[in-house]
């Protein structure tokens, strides 16, 4: 059984999630929390650097309870009218490319709110570079509501018919609520075997 001594000890998360407009409050009472918790636990968000929809509502949980917020913005996107303006520091890259890789070099896991195709894409990208070996940085997604069941039932079946190996789906760690998803992160330990992959 793991010990706390052996959980891992997060500086910084970076957290992918939508910033559309009009969501239901459940998702955005999530994401809050979410940003709340990681200022509690003196956890750095590394985040878009918007300020609509769900990455609005994080990095606002975050700051209201005194916690650090690097916002990472490539230039295209840098507009006043979607850029939070109280973030504790703003980078802003080329493109979207350097973004993401800028977020990814500032980060220790990776957590996935609810979102849309530019989260799901980040998700996936984060998932496929831990399955090739690039990392080994827990990766999450909140399961609010149950938002993301038809995605982890898309990947179980992926994983039936051959297409992902079934050590890889421990790579994906879920939960429903904030706390349970941190837990589960800090008690994540990199599967075996994941060079098969590669190594064939």
């Amino acid at each position: 059984m793991t010990t706390p001594s052996t959980y891992q000890r997060f500086h910084s998360i970076c957290v992918f999630c939508g910033s559309a407009d009009g969501l239901e409050p459940q998702f955005l009472h999530a994401a809050s929390s979410m940003g709340a918790l990681l200022a509690q636990r003196k956890i750095q968000l590394v985040y878009g650097g918007g300020k609509t929809g769900m990455m609005g509502a994080v990095a606002d949980g975050a700051l209201h309870m005194g916690g650090t917020v690097i916002g990472i913005v490539p230039e295209n996107l840098n507009l006043p009218s979607l850029i939070h303006e109280s973030l504790t520091h703003l980078e802003i890259t080329p493109d979207m490319h350097s973004r993401k890789a800028r977020m990814s070099a500032l980060a220790d896991a990776f957590i996935a709110l609810p979102g849309g195709f530019g989260t799901l894409e980040e998700l996936f990208e984060t998932l496929t570079w831990a399955q090739i070996g690039l990392h080994q940085k827990p990766i999450g997604i909140l399961n609010t509501g149950g938002y993301y069941d038809p995605l982890l039932d898309m990947v179980n079946q992926a994983i039936s018919h051959g297409f992902i190996y079934s050590e890889h789906r421990a790579l994906l760690i879920d939960a429903p609520a904030p706390e349970i998803l941190l837990e589960k992160m800090e008690r994540f330990i990199s599967p075996v075997n994941l060079e098969r992959w590669v190594n064939r």
